[in-house]
């Protein structure tokens, strides 16, 4: 009879301390989301309307959307080589299950292939009194290959309300090369700012914010960058609609006045309502 006590209470005790450490453990964090990465340029992609081709005849007066376009798109060129690889690798990642490692921190593993190379995808989170800390290492197979690189880091709130990334340029040039400051409205993204933050060249400290509202113009940029051509700084509000996709910009320093310039859903310069 006491034998069986004895079993019962080591099973009891075993169910308790399993019990135990399951609950220690919790729940993963809140995975950032997946766009708080990304900015949309597709409404100023030249020959692009959304998702239908269009074409604008030679000669035709689009230059107050062409003015706008060619802004946003020298930022698009840096997430778009420099740090396509950790971006893709990032959204990979986070489609997979997360696995408890040590000291409140979980791991997500996946693969990407960019271009016929693989890279293997290691995101950690850690939770914090009050923050969750991030880091994203990546290993690179085959030739030129590389292991456990810190391509990206950041923080972001407990609630998953907001956060920023730190992006490092390379492998072989470990410094930061951008920082991502990013919100979340509802269940959707809110804004998704870049700070192009790699110092020696003129266009350190540009930065281009773009964000969703309500209003018929849904969408903007908050856009500050050097413009080589001129050799100084522009501040440019844009704001667009991105299902009629027509818009407007304003920029003091390049039109010589406070007003909005104004195009319609082809593009077209029109007069700004």
């Amino acid at each position: 009879m006491k034998k069986l006590i004895s079993i019962s209470i080591v099973l009891l005790l075993s169910v308790v301390l399993m019990h135990s450490c399951k609950k220690d453990k919790g729940d993963p964090p809140l995975l950032p989301p997946a766009n708080s990465m990304t900015i949309d340029f597709s409404n100023f992609e030249s020959g692009k309307k959304g998702d239908n081709s269009i074409s604008i005849p030679k000669g035709t007066q689009n230059s107050n959307w062409e003015f706008a376009a060619g802004a946003a798109l020298l930022f698009k060129a840096v997430i778009y080589t420099t740090l396509a690889v950790p971006v893709y690798a990032f959204q990979v990642a986070t489609e997979q299950k997360a696995v408890y490692v040590e000291n409140s921190t979980w791991q997500w593993t996946g693969n990407a292939t960019l271009l016929n190379v693989t890279y293997n995808a290691r995101l950690t989170g850690q939770i914090t009194a009050s923050n969750v800390v991030w880091k994203m290492y990546i290993t690179k197979e085959g030739t030129g290959g590389f292991a456990d690189f810190l391509w990206f880091e950041g923080t972001s709130a407990l609630d998953g309300k907001s956060g920023q990334w730190k992006l490092y340029e390379s492998q072989q040039n470990p410094v930061e090369i951008v920082r991502i400051d990013w919100t979340v409205a509802g269940t959707s993204i809110g804004s998704v700012k870049y700070t192009y933050t790699k110092a020696g060249n003129p266009f350190a400290n540009s930065s281009i914010e773009y964000g969703l509202t309500t209003g018929t113009l849904n969408a903007y940029y908050t856009i500050y960058y050097y413009n080589a051509q001129y050799e100084q700084f522009f501040d440019m509000n844009v704001l667009w609609s991105t299902t009629q996709h027509n818009g407007r910009v304003k920029c003091q320093k390049f039109f010589g006045t406070t007003d909005f310039y104004c195009w319609d859903g082809n593009y077209l310069n029109v007069t700004c309502q």
